[in-house]
């Protein structure tokens, strides 16, 4: 194939991939990277899918962080480290992870460290205590968070 009847394929189905999920532009990168596309070709495809509004940090971000949050369970910890992995920037980051609902991110701690605890086996409250804990910072949820949650309980 020649090379501009190549880069127009590779623009289609990079717009295509776009149009079906939310993507990042490190994971477009990537693709084109294994279609055999050139650097400056996946710069200019790049830069074009976000002009036209396929690709939004934010958008993706936001999609990224409620989406592991409700279905992975995970924690704002966990969430911003694999948006960071992915080249997403602290501004975006930090609005996705706002659009995570406070007072059901808690809820969902909550339930989800009762759950655990029952399944937990412990010599003493001590012991349980701190394998709750490093299940809660597994999941990625703020050691502060689960502090407070674990001294609530006891009293």
């Amino acid at each position: 194939m020649s090379e501009p009847v190549l880069y127009k394929t590779a623009l289609a189905k990079a717009m295509n991939l776009c149009s079906q999920r939310e993507m990042c532009a490190s994971e477009i990168e990537s693709k084109l990277e294994s279609w055999g596309i050139s650097g400056s070709d996946t710069g200019k495809i790049i830069s074009l899918l976000i002009k036209e509004n396929f690709i939004s940090e934010v958008r993706f971000a936001s999609a990224f962080a409620r989406d592991k949050f409700k279905y992975n369970k995970w924690g704002k910890i966990k969430i911003a480290a694999h948006l960071r992995s992915k080249k997403i920037s602290s501004a975006s980051i930090s609005t996705g992870l706002e659009s995570i609902d406070n007072d059901l991110y808690i809820n969902t701690l909550k339930s989800l460290i009762e759950s655990h605890r029952r399944s937990v086996k412990a010599k003493n409250q001590y012991d349980l205590k701190a394998k709750l804990i490093r299940y809660g910072l597994s999941k990625g949820f703020e050691s502060s968070l689960l502090y407070d949650i674990l001294n609530l309980t006891d009293e």
